[in-house]
């Protein structure tokens, strides 16, 4: 049972950093609740899952500004 609800966290954690935001504070925000909802789910650190969502989010926000939902 506890494997379906790890699928519907990640998943969502996987579209919550699909909606970028826009603004860089907004991108930070999203891509650390992704980070750290995922980090949750595979019983990883969740402060490093946070930085890294945040940190990532961004870089690609920027980068492809046109690929991410606003």
């Amino acid at each position: 049972m506890r494997r379906p609800i790890q699928s519907l966290f990640v998943l969502s954690a996987i579209g919550t950093l699909a909606a970028c935001g826009g603004t860089a504070p907004e991108q930070a925000l999203f891509g650390a609740g992704a980070g750290a909802g995922t980090a949750a789910v595979l019983d990883g650190n969740i402060l490093a899952g946070a930085v890294v969502g945040a940190a990532g989010n961004v870089a690609y926000c920027q980068t492809f500004p046109d690929r991410c939902l606003k």
